[in-house]
């Protein structure tokens, strides 16, 4: 049977999805909830739901070029980060893919989809997990694509910005195309230093993935995007699938977020000052906290115990990573959410701690 490797599943256990006092910090979705803008797009839209969406998203793509004051004809929009990511790889049909691990499962996913070999760039917990100049070894001649996330998911890191642009150079000598996942780029205060957006017009090679889905807590309504200023490659992608893959509550949504700046800024300080909080208190009860620089922390348990097991006991669901290429049981991912809710969590991880005592230390 199919295995689901993501967290966000509320389906599996129907009582956690009618449980409207359930946290979900296995899924990392901007807390501040739907913009009231986007609400009302979203119910606006429904009138034009009688009529195919436009299959080039004419006016979302305007809007994007708008906002981030790239040409519209860098911009590919699809049903979900995820939906691009495999659009790409069956368009590029690259033999063989370098990823990072651990990473986000779908890179692999979608590369063996396109008959890819899939080669690993393994990090390193001494290293904080962060990415080294060795991957430039990892990338040869054999390679025929790179992904890296940035910041990575699920250790949150960012990638140093001249180490990036040493591997876009060292791609562009060997002729492979570079993707690079910034979907979570958006929570980053200072993204500016990180992101390689102000590299896509001079090097062709360059693809970088964004996605509405975390950052406007949309999830629910798919709608990502990548940039790349090959043209031949935007039309491979449009061929690459169904012509109506972005509907049009999608569209509606993704025009009305990109006027919501003062949410953008609010949520960035949010995500500073809470992921601040939960790695002073996490540390306190005696976890490992891996500081990145996303709206999530990866957390490993210096003792075996079962803490998604006890914490959805208390309707609460957090993100176990064993299943990550290059971690193992013992390493969790948990989402930065409100204070109020943040505090929820820690004191019933602290009760767990203090009546589950001997177990938690054994």
């Amino acid at each position: 049977m199919y295995e689901y490797v993501h967290g966000g599943d509320i389906y599996s256990d129907p009582s956690l999805k009618r449980d409207k006092d359930m946290l979900d910090y296995s899924a990392n979705i901007n807390p501040l909830g739907i913009p009231a803008g986007v609400r009302s797009a979203i119910k606006a839209a429904v009138a034009d739901s009688v009529n195919y969406p436009d299959p080039f998203c004419r006016e979302l793509r305007a809007k994007i070029s708008q906002f981030l004051s790239l040409p519209p004809e860098m911009i590919y929009c699809g049903n979900g980060a995820a939906d691009v990511l495999f659009r790409i790889m069956t368009a590029l049909q690259p033999k063989r893919t370098l990823v990072l691990a651990p990473t986000f499962a779908d890179y692999e996913k979608a590369a063996l989809t396109a008959g890819s070999k899939i080669d690993y760039f393994t990090l390193n917990e001494k290293n904080d997990f962060a990415v080294t100049p060795e991957i430039l070894k990892a990338i040869t001649k054999r390679t025929q694509m790179v992904v890296l996330c940035n910041p990575n998911n699920p250790t949150g890191k960012l990638m140093d910005k001249e180490l990036l642009l040493t591997v876009l150079r060292h791609c562009e000598e060997l002729q492979i195309p570079l993707l690079v996942d910034e979907c979570f780029m958006d929570f980053v205060q200072d993204r500016e230093s990180f992101s390689l957006l102000d590299q896509l017009a001079g090097h062709p090679g360059l693809i970088i993935l964004k996605a509405f889905t975390k950052i406007f807590a949309i999830p629910g309504v798919r709608l990502g995007f990548c940039l790349t200023s090959d043209a031949s490659l935007i039309d491979k992608l449009y061929a690459c699938g169904q012509d109506w893959n972005v509907s049009a509550l999608a569209q509606a949504a993704g025009i009305a977020a990109l006027d919501e700046r003062d949410y953008l800024a609010e949520t960035r300080e949010l995500i500073a000052v809470e992921k601040a909080y939960l790695i002073t208190q996490l540390r306190l009860i005696g976890l490992k906290v891996f500081e990145g620089a996303a709206n999530y922390l990866l957390i490993k348990t210096l003792h075996n115990y079962p803490w998604p097991d006890k914490l959805k006991k208390h309707r609460i669901l957090i993100r176990d990573c064993s299943n990550y290429r290059g971690l193992s049981a013992g390493y969790y991912r948990i989402a930065v959410k409100t204070r109020r809710d943040n505090r929820k969590l820690i004191r019933i991880m602290k009760e767990l701690v203090k009546h589950d005592l001997f177990n938690y230390i054994n």
